[in-house]
């Protein structure tokens, strides 16, 4: 059933309109916000920004399924996991603006451990995000 929600969640974002893109530099100065619990660290170890291990490591967020890292995330990611849920963007700049309304507005459930909002910016966080991580594939 999750699946089901999920591929009908997938396909309303794709009709609906996309974001304006981000701006990755201003992204880079947002993310300050960000860093008190997450942090940006290469598989390598390269630390690009030095942060909180309150969050997960968000190095490769665009493009991953979501709640795949070693972290102990709370039900509404572990259920975007289950469900196969692919981070883009457009999908993490709606999650930092509200996540437990994102989560509920997807079909899963609205526990989240992140409790800050990013009220202005969003955009911004995910186009930085891209930029400091290889393509997905």
């Amino acid at each position: 059933m999750k699946v089901i929600i999920a591929a009908a969640a997938a396909t309303l974002a794709l009709a609906a309109p996309a974001f304006a893109e981000g701006d990755a530099a201003a992204g880079e100065k947002e993310f300050k916000k960000c860093k008190s619990c997450h942090m940006i660290v290469s598989p390598e170890g390269e630390e690009i920004v030095k942060g909180g291990k309150t969050g997960p490591n968000l190095y490769g967020v665009i493009g991953r399924t979501a709640g795949a890292t070693d972290f102990k995330y709370a039900p509404g990611l572990k259920e975007a996991n289950e469900a196969g849920f692919v981070w883009t963007e457009e999908a993490v700049a709606a999650y930092v603006q509200d996540p437990k309304a994102w989560l509920s507005d997807n079909g899963f459930a609205n526990k989240s451990k992140m409790t800050f909002k990013l009220k202005k910016g969003a955009e911004d966080v995910a186009a930085y995000l891209a930029s400091v991580a290889p393509a997905a594939e």
